[in-house]
């Protein structure tokens, strides 16, 4: 692997595979297998990659090579996942039992089960490591819990049908509605929801770069873009046909996952403009944070 600059690990569910590229080149470094239908997946530029098969219900753990070093069968529906690094956890949602899996990052083992709401999706991490948040789709709330005790602090109702969020560099929770276009800005601190904000058509997955916030639009084949100073709407982005996850590099640019047509749009966060398209394997998910590397 590159020693330097940013790796895309990219979950395609319908070729059972991962596209891993190096996106300061654009070359295709590997396409893994990962049987099962991958789609939730986490990065650390450090430690691996690990997946989410909900058809096989397999949690795999790969090094940034792309071996496998650890798997685990795990029951329910597993979908989201999210790493906390420091603590050595990572968090599987469960969309049928409504739950969270608490798992050893190492080994995959399961040391605990947190409850949620109806069919949890997504699931981020506080860039402080502060607070773990959770979509419930058809709960149409969001849960925060202390990522450090895993007490639940929070419950707060949002939009319709709930999927895709994170945390915004300034610690805001941003929670993308795919049921009412919008997305719901919360404090976590307080669970107080701030603004909730116009976007695109089934809102999926959000990312952060330039000051702006970035949302994939199922239904619009686009990306809209949202200023984090004051909220305002600063446009859309023509992208491939039913993006879905989205991540940051960490040269300013934004990735977009399109699942129908396969490929990665690469978009200049500070131009607003398309500067790549990557053709993965088939069906591109990226459902979780699938950027590695430099100092993102």
């Amino acid at each position: 692997m590159p020693a330097a600059g940013d790796v895309a690990y990219v979950t395609c569910q319908n070729g059972d595979a991962m596209s891993v590229f190096d996106l300061d080149t654009g070359e295709e470094l590997h396409r893994i297998a990962v049987p099962g239908k991958p789609a939730g997946v986490a990065v650390s530029a450090r430690s691996g990659v690990w997946t989410v098969s909900p058809d096989s219900k397999v949690v795999r753990r790969y090094s940034p090579a792309g071996e496998v070093q650890a798997e685990v069968v795990l029951d329910g529906g597993p979908i989201g996942i999210a790493l906390d690094e420091a603590r050595g956890r990572v968090f599987v949602s469960d969309w049928y039992d409504a739950r969270i899996w608490v798992l050893d990052a190492v080994t995959l083992a399961v040391v605990d089960h947190l409850p949620t709401g109806a069919a949890p999706a997504g699931l981020a991490l506080s860039g402080d490591g502060a607070y773990l948040a959770v979509a419930e789709k058809d709960a149409d709330r969001v849960s925060i819990f202390d990522a450090g005790t895993l007490a639940p602090v929070h419950v707060v109702t949002v939009g319709t049908r709930p999927f895709g969020l994170r945390f915004a560099p300034d610690g805001r929770l941003f929670v993308g509605n795919v049921g009412s276009n919008d997305l719901s800005v919360i404090d976590p601190a307080t669970g107080g929801i701030l603004a909730t904000v116009p976007v695109g058509e089934r809102p999926y997955g959000v990312a952060f770069a330039a000051g702006k916030a970035f949302v994939t639009n199922q239904y619009a084949n686009s990306v809209s873009v949202v200023s984090l100073d004051g909220l305002a709407a600063l446009g859309t982005v023509e992208v491939g046909e039913y993006p879905e996850g989205i991540d940051n590099t960490s040269d300013g640019r934004i990735a977009v996952a399109n699942w129908f047509d396969n490929t990665l749009t690469l978009i200049d966060a500070e131009t607003l403009e398309v500067v790549g398209t990557l053709d993965t394997a088939d069906g591109p998910r990226a459902f979780g944070t699938f950027i590695a590397g430099g100092d993102k």
